[in-house]
C-alpha cells in the first residue's frame, strides 16, 4: 500500500470517528436540533399558504431551498470552523508531520462534516414531507436527482470551504469570513426568491457559484413542471447544474490539499502556543 493510499484510508477512518463522536456531543447536537427547529417552524407556518398564481404551497416551494442552503451551510461554515479551531489547537499541525497528512486530513473533515450535515438535512426533510405530504408524490427521477444534487453540493462546497478557511488566522475571524460569505451567496443565488426578478448582471454573476446550482437542481429534484416558468430560460438545466458543481468539486479537490499544505507548512508549535494564550484570554 503506497503512502496516499494509506492518507486516504486514515482520512476515511478518521472522519467516520470524528462524526460518531458528534452524535455524543451536546454543543453539536443542540445545534442541529435549533437549526431543524427552526426550519421546520418556518415551513409549518407556510403549509397553507399557496404561491401567487399556483397551486403550489410556500412550504413545497421553501422546502428545496432550505435543503440546498444546509448542504451549503454544512460544506462551506462547518469547514471553514472547523479548520480554524484545528488550526488553533495544534491538529493541523501533527496532520503535517505525516506523509501525506494534509491529503488525509481534507478527507477526514469531508466525511465528518459531510455525515453530520447530512444528519440535520434528514431531520428537515422527514418533518418536512410530513406537513407537505404532496411531495411524497416524488418520483423515483426526483430521488435520484435530489441525491445526485447532495453528493455534488458537498464535492462542491467542503473543498471551498478548506480554501476559506486556510485565510483566516483564528475561529472568530472563520466564523465572521464564512457567514458573510454564505449570506452574499444567499442573498443572489435566488435560494428563497425568483432569481429572474434580479437584475441580469446579477443573474449572471449568482451562476458562477455552486449555491445557485443547488438551489436549483433541489429545485427540479421536488417541484412541479410548472414551476419552471420562474426560473432562467424556464428549463430545469440538469447538465448544467451537473457541469458547474463537478467543475467546483473537481477543482476545490484539487486545490484544497496544496493550499492546505502551503499554510501547514507555515506552522509552528510556537505559533500554536501563542495561539492558545490568545484562546486562553479570550475565554478569561
Amino acid at each position: 500500500m503506497n503512502a496516499t493510499t494509506h492518507a486516504v484510508k486514515l482520512g476515511l477512518a478518521r472522519g467516520w470517528i470524528e462524526f460518531r463522536h458528534s452524535l455524543t456531543s451536546s454543543t453539536d447536537m443542540y445545534f442541529n436540533a435549533f437549526v431543524a427547529v427552526a426550519f421546520v417552524v418556518v415551513l409549518y407556518f407556510q403549509r397553507e399558504v399557496k404561491l401567487p398564481g399556483t397551486d403550489v404551497s410556500l412550504a413545497a416551494a421553501t422546502l428545496p431551498s432550505m435543503l440546498a442552503l444546509l448542504v451549503a451551510v454544512g460544506g462551506l461554515v462547518g469547514t471553514v470552523g472547523t479548520l480554524a479551531v484545528e488550526r488553533e489547537d495544534g491538529t493541523l499541525l501533527r496532520a503535517k508531520a505525516m506523509p501525506h497528512g494534509m491529503t488525509g486530513y481534507l478527507i477526514g473533515r469531508i466525511v465528518s462534516t459531510s455525515t453530520a450535515g447530512l444528519v440535520t438535512l434528514v431531520i428537515v426533510l422527514v418533518a418536512g414531507l410530513i406537513l407537505v405530504p404532496s411531495m411524497l408524490g416524488t418520483g423515483l427521477g426526483g430521488w435520484l436527482m435530489f441525491a445526485w444534487v447532495i453528493v455534488l453540493g458537498l464535492l462542491a462546497t467542503l473543498p471551498l470551504g478548506a480554501i476559506v478557511g486556510s485565510l483566516t488566522s483564528n475561529p472568530q475571524a472563520a466564523a465572521g469570513f464564512s457567514m458573510l460569505t454564505i449570506g452574499a451567496l444567499t442573498s443572489t443565488s435566488g435560494i428563497f426568491y425568483p432569481i429572474t426578478s434580479m437584475p441580469e448582471w446579477l443573474q449572471v454573476v449568482s451562476q458562477i457559484f455552486p449555491l445557485y446550482w443547488l438551489g436549483l437542481g433541489m429545485r427540479s429534484a421536488f417541484l412541479p413542471d410548472s414551476a419552471v416558468a420562474a426560473e432562467i430560460g424556464q428549463s430545469w438545466r440538469f447538465f448544467e447544474t451537473t457541469g458547474v458543481l463537478a467543475l467546483w468539486a473537481v477543482a476545490g479537490l484539487l486545490l484544497a490539499p496544496p493550499i492546505l499544505r502551503r499554510m501547514a507548512k507555515r506552522e509552528s508549535g510556537s505559533l500554536v502556543q501563542e495561539r492558545r494564550e490568545r484562546a486562553m484570554q479570550r475565554v478569561s
